[in-house]
């Protein structure tokens, strides 16, 4: 695989993080959430990654792409979650480039842009089928703030009683 890079996500990247998001997320439902899981794919769709410009934008956020070459190998996003912090969101890995550093790069990116934008922490949740997620962001500092069963679907959660894990590191 190419050297990978990570820049500001342009409109020309839409359908390709359009279709790890989708792809993404299909392979994390398990069989009985399959009709949650599109539900929530359909909402996450038409409420953000579909317009990720403006959603981003309107947030006084930023999403970024990690790619190789001309593909986009990996995702992810940070708008404000308070006055203090950013909440990092839509941290994906294409499953064929996956278990090569790729997520880490995008987490100490995050928290780099943090840093840049004078902002001393940065949050983040994750779901508990996100088993790599959650070994990542345990061994890169990150401290469990909360745990809960969320029953309600939105563009940030599947709902269907899936255990959500939220963590917070300081970056000072």
């Amino acid at each position: 695989m190419a050297q990978i890079a990570i820049r500001a996500f342009g409109n020309d990247d839409a359908s390709q993080v359009r279709d790890l998001f989708i792809a993404v997320n299909r392979l994390l439902s398990p069989p009985d959430l399959r009709d949650a899981f599109e539900t929530y794919i359909e909402r996450a769709l038409a409420d953000e990654i579909d317009r990720i410009s403006a959603y981003y934008g309107e947030r006084e956020g930023g999403f970024w792409v990690a790619v190789a070459g001309n593909e986009v190998v990996g995702t992810f996003g940070l708008e404000p979650a308070s006055n203090e912090a950013m909440e990092l969101r839509r941290m994906y890995v294409k499953p064929s480039a996956r278990r090569r550093g790729i997520a880490r790069q995008m987490l100490q990116f995050a928290e780099d842009e943090c840093r840049r934008r004078n902002v001393a922490r940065l949050e983040l949740s994750t779901a508990e089928i996100q088993t790599a997620a959650l070994a990542l962001y345990r061994t890169a500092g990150y401290e469990l703030v909360r745990e809960e069963t969320v029953d309600t679907l939105s563009n940030k959660t599947v709902g269907s009683g899936l255990r959500r894990y939220f963590f917070a590191k300081n970056l000072g």
